[in-house]
């Protein structure tokens, strides 16, 4: 095993959780669990902490706002709330807004459904992602957060590790290269190995706890 096999392995190790799992998501490819996914992908992509984000997408879900239809239908207000239970406050009246915006657009344009969204890019990456930026609050950081969680319960988009992804990797002393670092992954799903260099990329702690594990 040579070094930079040695370091993936650590990291995975440590670090190869996905973001949906810390959110209690089960993704499947499914309504509820995409959508879930989607939400939690808004949260992410603001200026704010991971854990922040997490624990809102959590209170969102415990309110019962894991759904296009339930989110669309619940009054801004319980939107905000629920957001600020998680601790998301910097954010919560435009996140709240754009939560109810996004719903109702994805009930009106894919029945509330991602996988019409998914099959509508006909295999096409580049078009998935501009699809999704089409919903309130998904911008390109957005649409790379969902696509690197995506990715396990969509084979199709693998290996997607976006510039976030690579940035960990560099910092590693990788190769920023999907191709490569996805040999040099071996069996490790794509998206748990997207997860942890992007842990890599927003924590220096876990870039030198893995070079020295790795030695």
């Amino acid at each position: 095993m040579n070094r930079d096999e040695r370091v993936l392995r650590e990291l995975v190790s440590a670090y190869g959780r996905t973001f949906a799992e810390e959110a209690g998501i089960r993704l499947k490819d499914t309504p509820q669990p995409l959508y879930r996914l989607l939400v939690l992908s808004l949260l992410l992509s603001a200026r704010i902490r991971a854990s922040v984000a997490v624990a809102a997408a959590r209170a969102l879900h415990e309110e019962h706002l894991d759904s296009p239809r339930r989110m669309a239908e619940a009054g801004r207000q319980r939107r905000v709330d629920a957001l600020g239970r998680g601790g998301y406050r910097r954010y919560d009246e435009r996140t709240a807004t754009q939560l109810g915006n996004g719903a109702e657009l994805l009930g009106r344009r894919w029945g509330g459904d991602l996988r019409r969204l998914h099959r509508e890019a006909e295999g096409d990456v580049g078009t998935l992602r501009e699809l999704l930026q089409e919903e309130p609050g998904i911008g390109p950081a957005g649409a790379d957060i969902f696509l690197r969680e995506a990715q396990r319960v969509w084979p199709d988009v693998a290996p997607y590790l976006d510039g976030k992804a690579l940035s960990g990797a560099g910092r590693l002393g990788l190769p920023e290269d999907p191709r490569k670092l996805a040999g040099l992954a071996g069996d490790t799903q794509p998206a748990v190995l997207a997860a942890a260099l992007v842990r890599a990329a927003l924590d220096k702690q876990v870039v030198e706890d893995c070079l020295r594990r790795a030695g």
